[in-house]
């Protein structure tokens, strides 16, 4: 059997695909529950956090188990296999560890160096290991990703390279204020109980906010993360709980919004957004251009309709004597100096029926030109019939100047700052284009963090995670010739049981005293036998390309296949039915 994982994130897929393919919590265990039913998986757990969606399992066969993972998933997730698929990444054995102790040590992040994946690593074990489908490789690998995880954060800087989202969206906010002195004395309102928002509460608490509202579907657990706030001692923050009917009245009062879960659809629309504005502000929150996440979006004037096109072709033609030069059409004081009146510089942005007379005129004329010495008449004549030409299939000149750049109309300063950690997003992302609004969400961070600067301690946290997944692997190895050891054992521990009995058989006065001495040396010789080739072949075993020694084992002692499987099936039913820990 050998480890698969099969998955998108962040790094792989947009996230509005992302969005789409998000799991609940429901979809996640009926998931697992089809993984391991189906035939090339014997083992199964997902890990499914706001910004990745991975699928590991045990599997008996690597392209069997890819076609069946990636359909589960695209069936699961409500995404089409086609659709799903570019975005979909694959690793297998050895790059299938490496890749979840990167994980686990926060170096695949949105954010670099963030601790919160431990959390979700741990619960996405537990529930594996509750539905009975993470035997003893999926327990090893999980366990052994918190370990490697864990040191990473003890032994290096790499908290320092990166914060949670948490951390990382108020600093977003803040606008590279610092969040403690942005947050002083403001009202916050957290939409959801979970684990995110349990944390961005308590973050909010300790950076320093005045009063913190917690709005749930489930008030109960509202009214116990509103507890937990309250009574702790690291702060003197107010904190409540309000029913989720009440977030429309709350948003009027609020300065910061943080909304994560569980949600499929939105929790906060733009237009109730918009009317908590006004209803603070008393003025209108209008759209405006996108912004509040860091991005900014130039409008380009739009292109003319065909309704534009009829008025220019119905305008009056100029009178032929309007030029300064010998009856030319064009109004010669509007062309830029230094051109040409034949050269395309002059009828850029013509309508057609004045082309055509340009042209005839260009043809025909016997101005005295003052550009022939650096231009023949011939060229002009045959570009603007070029033109002529590309004019009756679109219907006018393209412009060829190049546009000036589209003036940024000022924002007002935000009076409400949202912090949407959802996936699927729980408030709507036309919230950008709000006046006095400033929302930063999973796409705004993605963009934010992309920049960030790498610390030095990343290459460190590499480096553990190299020799952890070597480590690991030799430990896999090892443990793979284990049911074959004990099997040998068994069979020696027979041979000894079926000899110190036919003694018995053949000195029937023997006393207990000597019966069990003479069983204990036995017993003696055989281990000194079996231990140095037993301890041997496990090292073997460990060293890359060691998978051959346990056939070689079961060749040289005869021993019977089915009882090494027993051996096996045995200890992964021990993994499998240990439940949480």
């Amino acid at each position: 059997m050998s480890l698969l994982v099969v998955g998108l994130s962040h790094r792989s897929a947009p996230v509005s695909v992302l969005e789409r393919a998000a799991l609940s919590a429901d979809a996640q265990i009926k998931l697992v529950q089809d993984t391991v039913a189906a035939e090339p998986a014997a083992e199964a757990a997902v890990l499914a956090t706001c910004n990745r969606i991975e699928l590991y399992a045990d599997v008996d066969k690597f392209h069997a188990g890819v076609a069946e993972l990636s359909t589960l998933l695209a069936q699961h997730s409500g995404v089409g296999l086609e659709e799903l698929t570019p975005y979909l990444y694959v690793h297998y054995e050895d790059r299938a560890v490496h890749h979840l102790f990167s994980v686990a040590c926060g170096l695949d992040s949105m954010v670099v160096g963030e601790g919160q994946i431990l959390g979700q690593i741990k619960d996405s074990l537990a529930k594996a290991q509750e539905l009975h489908s993470a035997g003893r490789l999926l327990n090893d690998l999980f366990q052994q990703a918190l370990r490697v995880g864990k040191r990473a954060h003890s032994e290096t800087g790499i908290d320092r390279a990166g914060q949670s989202l948490v951390t990382f969206g108020l600093e977003q906010l803040a606008v590279g204020t610092d969040v403690p002195a942005w947050a002083h004395g403001k009202k916050a309102l957290v939409i959801g109980a979970g684990s995110m928002s349990s944390l961005a509460a308590a973050t909010l608490a300790r950076a320093g906010v005045a009063e913190i509202v917690v709005a749930n579907r489930t008030f109960d657990r509202a009214e116990r993360l509103a507890q937990i706030l309250a009574e702790a001692d690291d702060t003197d923050v107010s904190a409540r709980a309000v029913p989720m009917e009440s977030v429309p009245v709350e948003l009027t009062r609020a300065d910061v919004v943080v909304s994560c879960t569980g949600a499929t659809g939105l929790v906060l629309t733009a237009e109730e957004v918009a009317a908590a504005v006004e209803g603070r502000t008393g003025r209108p929150a209008a759209l405006g251009e996108a912004a509040g996440s860091g991005r900014t979006t130039a409008q380009a004037p739009a292109g003319r309709t065909r309704a534009d096109a009829t008025d220019i072709r119905q305008t009056p033609l100029p009178p032929t004597g309007v030029g300064t030069e010998d009856n030319c059409p064009l109004d010669l004081t509007a062309v830029q100096g230094g051109f040409s009146v034949m050269g395309e510089a002059a009828v850029a942005g013509m309508d057609a029926a004045t082309l055509e007379q340009h042209a005839a005129w260009a043809a025909g004329s016997a101005v005295d030109r003052r550009e022939a010495a650096r231009r023949s008449p011939e060229a002009d004549a045959e570009l603007i019939t070029a033109l002529a030409a590309t004019v009756a299939t679109v219907g006018r000149i393209p412009e060829r100047r190049k546009p000036e750049p589209a003036v940024e109309t000022p924002r007002p300063a935000p009076v409400l700052s949202l912090l949407d950690l959802a996936m699927p997003r729980d408030i709507d992302a036309a919230v950008h284009r709000l006046a006095g609004v400033r929302l930063v969400d999973i796409e705004s961070l993605a963009d934010a963090s992309a920049d960030a600067p790498m610390a030095a301690d990343v290459d460190q946290v590499r480096r553990i995670v190299s020799d952890e997944v070597a480590a690991f692997g030799a430990a896999q190895r090892a443990a793979h010739i284990t049911p074959t050891v004990v099997a040998l054992r068994t069979m020696a521990a027979d041979v000894v049981a079926s000899e110190i009995a036919r003694l018995e058989g053949r000195l029937p006065g023997l006393d207990d005293k000597h019966r069990s001495e003479i069983t204990q040396t036995v017993r003696r010789v055989v281990d000194k036998l079996l231990h140095a080739p037993t301890v041997r072949v496990k090292q073997l075993a460990a060293e890359p390309g060691g998978a051959g020694y346990a056939d070689a084992l079961r060749t040289l002692f005869d021993l019977d296949q089915e009882t090494v499987a027993s051996v096996s099936r045995a200890e992964d039913s021990t993994e499998k039915n240990r439940g949480p820990r």
